[in-house]
């Protein structure tokens, strides 16, 4: 369970704030708007109707008493970046911010943020990598180029166990757990057989998972 600091209650921060709240932390929510924090004021920690682009608001809230800030308001950039550089000057630990573009993710983070969030290019390379192929059911994007992808087995894996497969040495990919109907195998060991319907969980570089999608074709 952590402290959390959500400032901006707009769709993005809504939906934020729920998840946070169904894995037990601690929310403080921050809008300018009444209305905004109608629904959330009776299931989080506290509510606060401020604006917070101004230093002697964000100061009266203690910051540094949270162990992440994050700043969802995806509407109004100046505001956006003005409080996330206020919030790493007055000692938070941790900001999160909401980015709408590749330049703006540029001066977040150039002015405070530690890490960035872009909700609409994420959602929609996950559903483009998901819809592309019949062979790809789930994806979830890493750093650094690293993916997780829930695929099929290729034909040539069918019948044989991981270690005869041999699949990290030869596609450069690590299966790290493989879903067969309603069972779910993390780490598999080396003489489980892949079978036709089998969904093999992957990490691997995009790269690598461009070469194994085209096998698919």
């Amino acid at each position: 369970m952590k402290s959390v600091l959500l400032i901006g209650m707009g769709r993005f921060g809504h939906h934020l704030c729920r998840y946070l709240l169904d894995q037990k932390n601690e929310v403080m929510a921050v809008d300018k708007s009444e209305t905004a924090l109608e629904d959330v004021a009776p299931l989080v920690t506290s509510a606060l109707v401020a604006d917070c682009t101004k230093e002697s608001v964000l100061k009266s809230i203690g910051i540094s008493d949270f162990d992440v800030c994050f700043v969802c308001i995806g509407d109004d950039f100046q505001s956006n970046l003005e409080i996330t550089s206020m919030l790493k000057d007055l000692g938070a630990r941790f900001v999160v911010s909401l980015s709408n573009s590749v330049t703006h993710t540029k001066f977040l983070l150039r002015n405070g943020a530690d890490d960035v969030v872009h909700p609409d290019k994420d959602i929609a390379e996950r559903t483009a990598v998901k819809y592309s192929s019949d062979n790809v059911f789930d994806y979830i994007e890493l750093r650094g180029d690293y993916s997780i992808f829930e695929v099929s087995p290729l034909k040539q894996w069918i019948g044989k166990s991981l270690r005869a497969a041999d699949i990290r040495a030869r596609h450069n990919i690590s299966i790290i757990a493989i879903k067969s109907g309603d069972e779910f195998v993390i780490n598999p060991p080396a003489d489980r057989v892949i079978n036709a319907g089998d969904h093999l969980m992957v990490i691997s570089h995009k790269k690598d998972m461009g070469r194994i999608m085209n096998e698919f074709k």
